[in-house]
């Protein structure tokens, strides 16, 4: 039975009208990914930082609690790939069950891989981003880089284990400050001179691969030479970089930290910025066991163990604000007067904040990192 032509049009109209609305509205903002809402300006601070897992939340949330970084207005982005095996679901839980309203998460989903790392690809406007809404960015420390994304074989003293965080990053530090794989890539930095950057251990050393540098894949064996923990240890603690007594003693819950000091140099930003002097020896809790070995392209260092063979800290010649560092001014014990750490057994329970204590300038050299570096993005974000 055929409709009149005057009831199909009425239902077409009705249908019409009741998936207009459906058609008009935008697309749901995905609440994973942060950045692509939040507006390029508004009144606070925000930092970016690579590798959002519940340990560098926790590290930044303690230091905000105990005023090292005192920026009230500050909101702090976690970015990470979909790809990697971090269990980022519980840094979300852990975010909300501890009531952090001021740390966001930004997925990237964009395919990146080792040919395409030190070009222009599809991660290329996640970096663009970055630098239009945030203020300065911080990478963590973290596990081994592919030895294939700086150019060498792989030792068998190197631990792959987490590829698309390293992808990720290093092509980020690439985009950021541009390196050696191209010289004629413009880096991002170039438009945003003063934009801060803070590497931390494995950070520390992606600045130094994504620029163009390479690593030495295991400092025992092929800096000092030594085969065995019993010879590692008998080098004594300022040619440690981790603890060796946890390799023999697995048991006795020693810290895998080793606490050495520093030599900087006369001309670096700590002497120079921050008003250490080159006579100063600060302590620095430290745990690695790479280290940098061609330096990337405008890489300068300005500090290194007491022995002078491990580069413990780098600038960049063109972007004054750029620092890279082999130890951990972040770990959330660092400050804690707490003593529950041994680090060889029969040792009594000492902090690492007695350690830092006992040497100083070590709490004021730490904590003035993080001081020079929380000033950097209340500029940035004033520009």
């Amino acid at each position: 039975m055929k409709r009149p032509l005057a009831l199909t049009i009425v239902l077409a109209a009705a249908l019409l009208a009741a998936a207009a609305p459906l058609a008009c509205q935008a697309p749901a903002a995905d609440p994973d990914r942060y950045l692509d809402t939040a507006p390029a300006r508004d009144g606070n601070v925000r930092l970016v930082i690579f590798n959002p897992e519940i340990f560098n939340i926790r590290a930044l949330a303690t230091l905000r609690k105990n005023g090292t970084i005192d920026i009230p207005n500050l909101t702090v982005v976690g970015v990470y790939h979909e790809r990697q095996p971090g269990n980022f679901a519980e840094s979300h839980k852990y975010v909300e069950e501890n009531g952090l309203d001021w740390f966001k998460f930004h997925v990237v989903r964009a395919e990146i891989s080792e040919p395409v790392l030190f070009k222009t690809n599809a991660c290329t406007p996640e970096f663009e981003q970055i630098l239009k809404k945030a203020d300065g960015v911080i990478f963590f420390g973290g596990p081994d880089i592919p030895p294939s994304v700086f150019g060498e074989k792989t030792l068998l003293l190197t631990d792959i284990s987490d590829p698309y965080r390293h992808y990720l990053e290093s092509s980020a530090v690439f985009h950021f400050l541009g390196g050696s794989q191209d010289p004629k890539f413009k880096p991002l930095l170039e438009g945003r001179p003063g934009f801060p950057i803070l590497g931390i251990c494995l950070g520390f050393q992606t600045l130094n691969v994504g620029t163009g540098g390479t690593l030495v894949q295991d400092i025992w064996t092929e800096v000092y030479g030594k085969s065995t923990v019993e010879d590692v240890i008998a080098l004594g603690p300022e040619q440690w970089h981790n603890n060796p007594y946890r390799l023999l003693f697995p048991l006795d819950r020693l810290y895998g930290y080793n606490f050495h000091s520093l030599q900087l140099g006369d001309n670096g930003l700590f002497v120079k910025v921050m008003g250490f002097k080159s006579s100063d020896h600060p302590r620095i809790l430290s745990s690695h066991h790479q280290a940098l070995e061609k330096m990337g392209q405008n890489l300068v260092a300005i500090a290194s163990s007491r022995d002078g063979k491990i580069v413990e800290a780098v600038a960049h010649k063109v972007y004054p604000h750029v620092l890279g560092i082999q130890f951990h001014p972040e770990h959330p014990l660092l400050f804690d007067p707490e003593p529950r750490q041994r680090q060889k057994p029969g040792d009594p329970p000492t902090s690492y904040l007695a350690i830092l204590e006992g040497t100083p300038p070590s709490v004021e050299f730490n904590k003035g990192i993080w001081r020079w570096f929380g000033a950097q993005l209340v500029e940035s974000h004033g520009k």
